[in-house]
């Protein structure tokens, strides 16, 4: 299909819809639930089940670190694995424009493909639209993920206790900033690559290996700082965090401070946020640092009760700065930065 664009024929139904199906999708997706290409999937699961849907409309569809077919499915597997859940299955839905090009196309499609595999879960069903030009921009994907539950109870934003540790896997902001960079052609004194990855390996392992994960979250869309609060409000706690012990790349931080953004609120994609108890904590940051997701893996904080002994109310965030004040670290507030995923 290279040198081709996209016709309106391909969202028909018809032959070349099915030409589309076969060379392109089914080529790059291929597994033994998609060949029999029925009207759905039929699927073998056990047990509560964990599932999760979300749509990408990224811009720029490719950019350093992954492009909008592995954002995609990291996105989709990693809110999936945030429940306690092992993703199984993904569907995918294509809104695409008149006149794409091919060859664009098939980059996305593949890295898709190759993405879902070293996740381990199988895209199972889908479906493709074709809308005239100028009615959309290029590509938009909706993925949809299930998985099956194996933590019991399983995490949940309302689960954070007064003496938990607050832990986060890595550095924060290297998504939203890499997006911005190169959308508008900006260049840094060191190279910022988005952080897009898939994160149920190491979910899995916290898991099994540490158990009694309280909270798990991955901090996409208004970044760290909103997640925690959206914990703390759903807990009824306060957290106290140490801005010292945030990490956050020099690159990111150099290119927030000339752009007058917060790295706490920009966006991460291969990130995650673990609150479990104390006595836990060391092997946690332990199980996490012996992956390269997780090299950066750092506690920043404590969860405290909401009981008026100390600053904050409950679903209050209290960031402790480098000079040992004190300040609220509240949920962000409108559009810091459009389709960063």
């Amino acid at each position: 299909m290279a040198g081709d664009t996209l016709l309106l024929d391909y969202g028909s139904g018809g032959k070349a819809a099915h030409r589309l199906i076969g060379e392109l999708f089914l080529k790059h997706f291929d597994n033994p639930v998609l060949r029999t290409l029925d009207d759905a999937a039929r699927l073998e699961l056990t047990g509560p089940l964990a599932m999760s849907t979300d749509s990408y409309v990224v811009d720029p569809l490719f950019f350093p670190g992954g492009d909008i077919g592995t954002l995609a499915v990291h996105g989709t597997v990693n809110d999936v694995a945030m429940l306690g859940a092992r993703p199984r299955y993904l569907s995918c839905g294509f809104i695409l424009e008149e006149g794409l090009d091919m060859e664009v196309l098939e980059r996305i499609v593949a890295s898709m493909g190759n993405a879902a595999r070293e996740a381990g879960v199988c895209i199972v069903t889908g479906d493709t639209k074709v809308v005239p030009r100028g009615m959309a921009d290029k590509v938009f994907i909706n993925t949809t993920g299930i998985g099956e539950i194996i933590a019991n109870p399983s995490p949940s934003g309302h689960s954070a206790r007064p003496g938990d540790a607050v832990i986060i896997s890595g550095s924060m902001g290297d998504h939203g900033l890499t997006i911005l960079s190169h959308r508008e052609g900006l260049n840094f004194s060191a190279d910022v690559r988005s952080d897009s990855a898939a994160l149920n390996g190491l979910t899995e392992r916290l898991l099994l290996e540490v158990g009694d994960i309280h909270v798990l979250r991955d901090p996409t869309r208004g970044g760290l700082a909103t997640t925690l609060n959206e914990i703390a409000g759903q807990s009824g706690v306060v957290m106290r965090i140490a801005e010292r012990d945030i990490p956050v790349r020099d690159a990111v931080r150099e290119g927030c401070s000339f752009l007058g953004l917060d790295p706490l609120y920009l966006a991460n994609e291969g990130k995650l946020i673990c609150i479990l108890p104390q006595e836990k904590a060391d092997a946690a940051l332990a199980v996490l640092r012996q992956s390269p997701l997780g090299t950066e893996a750092a506690r920043i904080g404590t969860i405290v009760a909401a009981d008026g002994a100390g600053p904050g109310r409950a679903g209050q965030v209290i960031l402790e700065t480098p000079m040992g004040g004190h300040r609220l670290l509240s949920m962000l507030e409108g559009e810091q930065l459009p389709r960063i995923c």
